[in-house]
């Protein structure tokens, strides 16, 4: 994003009245840093709180962490930690401890997300994630690098949407190029095209033709609808909605994208 792009939905999400958070997330927002420091800054001008997601690439040390958190300190209260074997090859790499350090010194409030593997029991399902982990969700990379690890469940399980509020959304990502979407890869609306407070006021999800489905039998009644075929059984929701909505892509190009979030990269 450009920095007058992160304005432009800065005020409209000023305009709108109803949101308290603004996120920063990625990939990784700390690889396009001047503009990350910009929108921050601007963010919290605007009286929003601020959250920063990283996986904390660049804190080589606690002395080079602190000056990459310094111009956080005092306008950011959520610094979010990325910290798996999906983001280091290490079990515990010392970048999260150093940023840790670092944003505890700058009295920035820190936490970390830690996923666990695949073979890890779903705590939705079975009540036995360990602690302090969150289940995976088989889409985008994970739905085609970690899906043969995982247990799988009958297809006609999946009947809901067990992560998003589809109904009345309590959050919305916005990506680079000012699509809006209620889970990622389920588009509404472009904010370059249409201001958000016009976007929420006529947001009406039954007449959407993925999330009426998922909001009326979740990935099976999404598959049923558009007489698609499916596998058997699947790693949870997430997968079976994130194949079945690849399959759908070529039908509703302006609601599924952008391609990226599809595992389809510019050459």
């Amino acid at each position: 994003m450009s920095l007058e792009s992160v304005r432009e939905i800065l005020s409209q999400a000023k305009e709108l009245r109803t949101l308290d958070w603004i996120y920063f997330e990625g990939g990784e927002p700390f690889l396009y840093y001047p503009i990350l420091v910009g929108g921050v800054r601007e963010t919290s001008r605007l009286g929003f709180k601020v959250g920063v997601l990283s996986n904390c690439y660049w804190a080589t040390t606690v002395e080079d962490a602190l000056e990459w958190l310094r111009p956080f300190a005092g306008v950011v209260q959520d610094f979010s930690i990325s910290s798996d074997l999906y983001h280091s090859s290490d079990k515990l790499p010392q970048q999260v401890g150093n940023a840790s350090a670092a944003a505890e010194k700058l009295r920035i409030p820190v936490g970390v997300i830690n996923v666990a593997q695949p073979e890890e029991t779903s705590e939705s399902a079975m009540g036995q994630l360990p602690l302090g982990k969150s289940s995976v969700m088989f889409r985008g990379r994970a739905a085609e690098k970690l899906i043969t690890r995982a247990p799988q469940a009958p297809w006609n399980r999946f009947t809901k949407c067990p992560h998003e509020k589809l109904q009345d959304p309590g959050r919305l990502h916005v990506d680079p190029f000012g699509n809006l979407h209620v889970c990622q890869g389920i588009m509404i609306d472009n904010v370059h095209r249409t201001p958000l407070r016009e976007v929420c006021g006529s947001y009406d999800p039954s007449r959407h033709p993925i999330i009426g489905p998922l909001l009326d039998g979740g990935p099976k009644e999404l598959a049923r609808r558009h007489d698609l075929p499916h596998k058997q059984s699947y790693a949870d929701a997430c997968h079976f909605c994130y194949e079945t909505r690849k399959a759908l892509r070529t039908r509703f190009p302006e609601t599924l994208g952008p391609e990226q979030m599809y595992g389809v990269l510019e050459a």
